[in-house]
């Protein structure tokens, strides 16, 4: 295996007058990978991306980007930020320009590139995610799903290797569910890793093959989403249930490890035909 990308060494942060909102994590993120970070509201989920990103700098532990210790100033942040793109949850906290292509130029013209370079990016990142008719409009119009497609576009023109989602099918209804899984798709076929903070075990299991476990600022566990599933004490502890489908499937097909699970309704159905 090539070695992370990114990875934070026993890591914690207390925010001012708070209790610890993450304490001792481990936490790697490997080239094309798609990881689950599981866990209730306040398990910390969020802090952890805050890190990765380098918007928190941690008050113990370290952070490495490339085997290579992050200073959270200069050129060691710039560089973090722009191999580690960042999606709130809420589009409208990193909307900023006045057009949605000087929102998507802004990341690579502080990164000092050309300006023809600037715009072959800013018209790339546009393309992959489907928001080139709207560069000339201001993105505050735009509806909450395009929204969040130009903030990627912001990472993408950035060139980042990973892409961290905080709660990004929160609020979403299950059409806007399936657009957001169809872009998460097409980030993933482009060898980007991704790493998604979610509540919704469905979701996580239909997409992920790596899960992460959080809860009262703790890193429970760390592996195979399908091993994630199959710990009921686990689960309880997190305060995490099983997904619908993975539950049926460990009663109708006892016989399957649970790697080859279905992992979407349609698969379910092929799975019961004679």
């Amino acid at each position: 295996m090539n070695p992370p990308i990114l990875q934070l060494q026993n890591v914690s942060y207390t925010y001012q007058g708070d209790t610890p909102a993450l304490y001792h994590a481990d936490f790697s993120v490997y080239g094309g990978e798609r990881v689950a970070l599981l866990g209730s509201n306040g398990a910390g989920k969020s802090t952890l991306l805050l890190l990765c990103n380098g918007v928190l700098a941690p008050e113990s532990g370290q952070v490495l980007l490339n085997g290579q210790p992050v200073v959270h100033k200069g050129q060691s942040l710039r560089q973090l930020r722009q191999t580690v793109g960042l999606v709130f949850q809420n589009p409208e906290e990193q909307l900023l320009g006045a057009s949605v292509r000087s929102e998507i130029s802004f990341g690579p013209m502080n990164l000092g590139l050309p300006q023809d370079q600037v715009a072959r990016a800013v018209e790339d990142a546009a393309a992959a995610m489907n928001v080139t008719r709207y560069l000339d409009q201001p993105p505050q119009y735009l509806s909450g799903g395009e929204k969040k497609r130009v903030t990627i576009a912001d990472i993408l023109a950035m060139e980042s290797q990973v892409i961290l989602f905080d709660e990004p099918t929160a609020s979403l209804d299950p059409g806007h569910t399936d657009l957001l899984e169809v872009t998460l798709a097409q980030l993933h076929e482009q060898g980007l890793a991704l790493v998604v903070s979610t509540h919704d075990v469905s979701f996580a299991w239909r997409w992920a093959t790596r899960a992460v476990v959080v809860t009262g600022g703790q890193i429970l566990r760390d592996g195979p989403i399908e091993e994630i599933f199959s710990d009921d004490a686990l689960l309880s502890q997190a305060g995490l249930h099983k997904p619908e489908l993975f539950a049926v499937s460990q009663l109708l097909f006892p016989q399957l490890p649970p790697a080859q699970y279905p992992r979407t309704l349609e698969d379910f159905t092929r799975r019961l035909q004679p």
